[in-house]
């Protein structure tokens, strides 16, 4: 099964919105995506600063929890993230646990993952920020972004495809296939 792609012009969270659309029955694996949120969310209730012209992303699709724990998706996600936005620039990218990808110190991208309940199924939710042309002020942390630690041309909708072609292979390994893997395919 392919992930649908769900493109709004502004919401005020795209975590909110898959949860919505899983809960309204109206999507149950799909991607959205949006310019601009007003009230994106990060770890532990914190504010995630949604500059328009980066890219915030939620992907969601239903688990199953025995086959792979909640924390291995944390890896899964980072590692996923972290290979796409490696083509794009020569500087290391590192993950700092739980759900962050930093560029000398600096964030370049943040995910929140959540797990819903319906209709007697589990649905991991995804929602990811990348700083790609702008970095947000923030008094708590320093950011960056990829435009600033790339020389090449930086396009939101090819980032989009290559997240969204990455996940829909994760989902048919997750179908098909053990955590060892998957963990072993996407590094």
């Amino acid at each position: 099964m392919k992930l649908k792609i769900i493109k709004f012009k502004s919401v005020k969270s795209t975590n909110d919105e898959a949860i919505k659309l899983i809960r309204s029955n109206k999507c149950h694996l799909g991607l959205v995506s949006t310019n601009i949120q007003i009230k994106g969310r990060g770890t532990m209730g914190k504010k995630w600063i949604s500059d328009k012209g980066n890219i915030f992303i939620s992907i969601f699709f239903k688990v199953n929890l025995i086959k792979i724990k909640i924390e291995n998706y944390l890896i899964i996600n980072a590692k996923i993230i972290k290979k796409i936005l490696n083509e794009y620039t020569k500087k290391k990218i590192k993950i700092k646990k739980p759900n962050d990808l930093m560029i000398d110190g600096k964030k370049i991208c943040g995910i929140l993952q959540e797990v819903i309940d319906h209709k007697k199924s589990k649905y991991l939710i995804t929602g990811i920020g990348i700083n790609t042309k702008t970095l947000p002020s923030n008094k708590n942390f320093k950011c960056t972004s990829l435009k600033i630690n790339s020389n090449k041309k930086i396009d939101n909708k090819i980032i989009i495809d290559k997240i969204k072609k990455t996940y829909d292979k994760l989902i048919y390994d997750i179908d098909n296939h053990d955590f060892s893997y998957i963990k072993k395919n996407i590094n």
